[in-house]
């Protein structure tokens, strides 16, 4: 309502303007055409208020600014147009024509260029608008897991992928050693290169800098982070460690994965395939899909089977997460195995994959 009230106030205004003032002379005075003129006017400024409005702050600020920076132009070159030989009413169009274009150009600048002004304390509106913090650097070792790629496949990585020439000529060393095991991985990481760059959406960048002093390439990838002002794609806990302590960015792909792990309480009840004997008296070892050790009292005897258990606790290892269960005794009867041998064998071998790592943790649970 309020708003409305300025915007009839405004009208007001400008028709008691063009009315009483005579906008176009005395002698062409026509109260029809100065309030037709008016309304335009009007019109036009209402039109402005509606563009305006859905500007965000940065770029309103930079329209401000770049309609006080055109009218200062146009003021310094209409004092050059001034000089020149002119009729006076060409001159007063030159004029106008050049404040309006010197205006329009201040305030279209100031649009797109508002969208990078970045309030920092103590820097001011002119910070660094930190561009290429979107750029994520490729380690080799994240490059060889393979899991990036499903990644970038969903979206989730955004900015541009860059691989340094040197990351490629450590893949390329690897994939021509004579180690058969290294050999592999080597080829595999060249192939999941070569799988992300034919991923829609993702733009991968291979540059060719190089630092020559340093021998090491987790210590060039923190050198060139720090120069491109990027972030570290790895999982190599040493290089996370050494990328925080020198004040560089570093995305843990393992870390994703252990902050995705489902979430799993005492007292619900999963299914489980037993896959071998535990450290302790009568305890039978299982994991899931992603690698957790669930570790189930009196389950021994059901090695080889599928059950399910009670979970009782949940420890959070430096190694990952395991989980403790209850095969219950006494409802045996109530809790019955997989019968069927051809389900546990497609279990047996999608279990087979253990991490010695949270092996090792369950000498003290």
């Amino acid at each position: 309502m309020n708003l409305l009230l300025m915007r009839v106030f405004l009208l007001a205004v400008v028709f008691a303007g063009v009315f009483f003032i005579s906008p176009f002379g005395e002698n062409n005075f026509n109260p029809a055409v100065s309030l037709v003129c008016g309304a335009v006017f009007v019109i036009l400024v209402i039109l402005v208020e509606f563009w305006v409005r859905r500007l965000e702050t940065k770029s309103l600020l930079g329209v401000v600014i770049g309609a006080l920076v055109g009218a200062f132009g146009a003021n310094m070159v209409s004092m050059v147009v001034a000089r020149m030989s002119m009729d006076s009413s060409t001159m007063s169009a030159a004029h106008i024509l050049i404040l309006i274009a010197m205006v329009y150009l201040g305030v279209i600048c100031g649009v797109y260029g508002g969208k990078h002004l970045k309030w920092t304390p103590g820097s001011g509106f002119f910070a660094e608008d930190n561009i290429h913090k979107t750029n994520k650097i490729l380690d080799t070792s994240v490059i060889i897991d393979g899991r990036v790629a499903d990644i970038c496949k969903t979206g989730f990585l955004e900015g541009a992928l860059i691989e340094p020439h040197f990351v490629l000529r450590e893949l390329q060393q690897i994939a021509d050693s004579a180690d058969s095991a290294k050999r592999n991985r080597g080829r595999r990481g060249l192939d999941v290169l070569e799988k992300i760059k034919s991923t829609q959406g993702v733009m991968v960048q291979i540059i060719e800098k190089d630092y020559p002093d340093v021998k090491e390439v987790d210590l060039k990838l923190i050198e060139l982070a720090k120069e491109i002002n990027g972030k570290i794609v790895t999982n190599d806990f040493n290089l996370n460690k050494v990328a925080q302590l020198r004040g560089v960015d570093a995305l843990n792909i393992n870390e994703l994965a252990n902050s995705l792990k489902p979430v799993v309480l005492p007292g619900e009840t999963m299914r489980v395939f037993i896959l071998k004997e535990g450290k302790e008296y009568n305890q039978g070892v299982a994991y899931l899909d992603d690698g957790t050790m669930v570790v189930v009292d009196n389950a021994r005897r059901m090695i080889g089977k599928t059950i399910i258990t009670q979970v009782t606790s949940v420890l959070q290892t430096t190694a990952g997460k395991m989980i403790f269960g209850r095969f219950p005794e006494e409802s045996e009867g109530q809790n019955p195995p997989t019968q069927n041998p051809r389900m546990d064998r497609r279990i047996y071998e999608r279990r087979t994959f253990a991490h010695d790592s949270v092996e090792g943790e369950l000498e003290n649970p």
